[in-house]
């Protein structure tokens, strides 16, 4: 068994959903302006209706879908800010950038939200205000609520996160002792026209999760935070502030998160401009090109990592021994977002955990896996996730690299970087979860 040319094309097909993930072309690809009418989808609006354009972007994404909209709409924008995690390699004309943290807020997210307020309230009715959201929002723009620290939600954060919470339950959290998050900035927006432009990085595309929702209603409670924090048993671990906080909530003493039919939705209009099946779409056709028979298994994977990959290993086995659900040469492609619950001391992320456990399932076949975050980090390390293949526990036993006391140890980075099959793209610019890649050949 060769692997090299399919291990290419697993890169190759990973590439293509990258590209198609593109923030900016994202955006172009929804706005357009002719005269003085700009048109998102099916809405247009006059801009000479509007005494000031402001923009604000904020999450990993930010920069590249906040460049789209100054080539769109130039010296009509007055004001705006563009928040992320790294610096872009451009600079703005009518834009101001704030570099802010992600995944765990600091002082910087803090400074960020403070900023986005007070440009917020000198909007007016007669004003245009355009949100661009991608993933990381919820980090890199916090501000508690009355009451709580910055440290509070910290650890709060932190704590949800290494219980392997998945992200509808950390946001259903964070919308809970938030005054941005579920809806509170389009609290602050309003009565000007607003308009979002999201790029999805959650399972499903649910609005009221992507960056915890802060344009649009929320579908969470108070209760349902509380059920969060209790399934992982963590209420008798989150600060105790945090504790009174929700308990307040749950008895209607402070105010729900915005709700359906609390606004004109006349004044809103939220549009999702890029999404994981808009990448799997676009790596279906590549592996097509290259060949392949390929198949689009789901964009809404979830779960634990390593069960996961042995679902995934047993569809890719049937492949190869049955020609079911689809004949060989095979791409199986599928997008969502795993969780792993660290037990130990290693280091890696939910991708390379995934590979991992995905090594181990197909040893000796003739089966490729490609695992990999689109934004280009995998958990705290710096790899975007791994690629495996048959070959891949025999060549680390030649090393001896054990792959099951790896998986044991939480430590998928070291193996996959000891055999040299971590994937590196850095940071990307993008985030739409995680693509999938495995490729099953004739044996």
């Amino acid at each position: 068994m060769d692997f090299k040319t399919t291990r290419k094309h697993a890169i190759e097909i990973f590439k293509e959903a990258l590209e198609a993930a593109n923030p900016q072309r994202c955006v172009l690809e929804h706005v357009l302006l002719e005269g003085d009418t700009l048109r998102i989808e099916n809405r247009e609006y006059n801009l000479r209706k509007y005494r000031s354009v402001f923009v604000i972007a904020f999450g990993k994404a930010a920069p590249s879908m906040a460049r789209a909209i100054e080539e769109v709409l130039g010296e009509r924008i007055t004001d705006g800010i563009v928040i992320s995690n790294s610096h872009p390699p451009f600079s703005f004309s009518r834009l101001r950038f704030l570099l802010s943290s992600h995944p765990i807020p600091d002082e910087r997210s803090l400074l960020a939200a403070k900023e986005v307020l007070k440009l917020l309230q000198i909007t007016r009715e007669d004003d245009l205000v355009i949100f661009l959201i991608s993933g990381g929002g919820s980090a890199l723009l916090a501000m508690p609520s009355p009451g709580l620290s910055l440290e509070d939600k910290r650890k709060v954060t932190e704590m949800l996160l290494v219980s392997g919470v998945d992200t509808h339950g950390l946001n259903a959290v964070r919308k809970h002792i938030s005054q941005i998050k579920g809806g509170g900035l389009l609290k602050h927006a309003l009565p000007a026209q607003v308009i979002t432009l999201v790029l999805s990085d959650v399972v499903g595309d649910k609005l009221d999760v992507i960056a915890s929702g802060p344009t649009v209603p929320d579908s969470t409670t108070f209760e349902d935070a509380w059920r969060v924090i209790e399934a992982l048993r963590l209420e008798h671990k989150i600060p105790p502030q945090v504790v009174v906080h929700l308990e307040e909530g749950r008895r209607g003493n402070i105010p729900e998160t915005l709700k359906e039919g609390e606004f004109d939705p006349e004044k809103v209009q939220t549009v999702i401009v890029g999404s994981n099946f808009k990448s799997l779409i676009a790596a279906e056709k590549k592996a097509s090109e290259l060949g392949y028979n390929p198949i689009v298994l789901s964009s809404q994977i979830h779960g634990e990592a390593r069960e996961v990959a042995k679902v995934v290993a047993a569809i890719a086995m049937d492949v190869e021994r049955l020609d079911i659900p689809i004949k060989k040469p095979a791409c199986i492609i599928f997008g969502g977002e795993t969780t792993v619950t660290v037990t130990g001391p290693g280091r890696g992320g939910r991708n390379t955990e995934m590979a991992l456990a995905f090594s181990m399932e197909i040893m000796n076949r003739n089966i490729v896996g490609l695992f990999c975050g689109t934004d280009g980090i995998d958990g705290p390390t710096d790899a975007a996730g791994a690629i495996c293949d048959g070959k891949t526990r025999i060549r680390a036993r030649q090393i001896n690299l054990s792959a099951r006391e790896h998986l044991s140890r939480n430590d998928s980075y070291t193996f996959f970087e000891r055999l040299g099959d971590l994937i590196k793209t850095g940071p990307t610019g993008t985030n739409v979860m995680d693509i999938g890649v495995v490729i099953v050949n004739h044996t």
